[in-house]
């Protein structure tokens, strides 16, 4: 399986998320965001954390409309998947790929601390090795993390089983307690709370491990 990390100016968690597909069993590319195109082969692209762009104008705005990011709306349209977490989801929602907007936290402050996350689908080659209602121990760490979107968009996530995880404890004001959401086709998740960072053991929680061996195992077998 051949994953493409992307780098932003600003981007922090690139390398974390390289390393977790890597150990997960994957063949890694690294991207720069003003590259054009996608490495031939690619089967997920994965879009870090950080700040992009200083997160200038909107979070994940600018990074949006990157050049890299018309390769990766075209690999969406394509069937491809894309994994984007914290800084990633909020360049899922800039590009449309996903329905809603992360706005300011609802305490108006920055939250870093490891949170209780609640698998809330597992129809997703992310998530069908973990347990529906299952609790996971991931780290957090974003100030634009209020998931928001309009009460049909909410209806049909909720309907279509696409909240892929729920916050278990209050963290940031999301509408239905959202950290994460899955695409119309499945092929597409954008989440807050940080599995890469929840990989090993030395992180002090593998909890969020089974997304890249997931994610492997599938596109390995396909």
């Amino acid at each position: 399986m051949h994953a493409a990390v992307i780098t932003f100016p600003g981007s922090n968690c690139d390398r974390d998320l390289t390393v977790a597909f890597a150990q997960a069993g994957a063949r890694v590319s690294r991207v720069w965001h003003k590259d054009t195109s996608l490495p031939d082969g690619v089967d997920v692209v994965g879009i870090p954390g950080g700040f992009s762009f200083g997160d200038y104008l909107r979070c994940g705005a600018i990074a949006a409309n990157s050049p890299i990011c018309r390769a990766v709306v075209a690999h969406a349209g394509r069937g491809g998947y894309v994994l984007g977490i914290c800084n990633g989801f909020q360049v899922l929602t800039e590009t449309r790929l996903l329905p809603g907007a992360l706005m300011r936290n609802a305490g108006l402050k920055f939250v870093c601390r490891t949170i209780d996350l609640t698998v809330a689908s597992t129809d997703s080659v992310f998530t069908d090795g973990y347990q529906a209602g299952q609790t996971l121990r991931v780290p957090v760490a974003h100030h634009d993390g209020n998931y928001t979107a309009s009460a049909e968009e909410l209806s049909a996530l909720r309907d279509e089983d696409r909240i892929a995880f729920t916050y278990g404890e209050p963290v940031n004001g999301s509408a239905m307690d959202i950290a994460g959401v899955l695409s119309a086709n499945r092929r597409v998740l954008g989440m807050m709370p940080h599995p890469e960072r929840a990989a090993e053991e030395a992180q002090g929680s593998t909890d969020g491990r089974q997304i890249f061996a997931g994610l492997v195992g599938a596109l390995t077998a396909a």
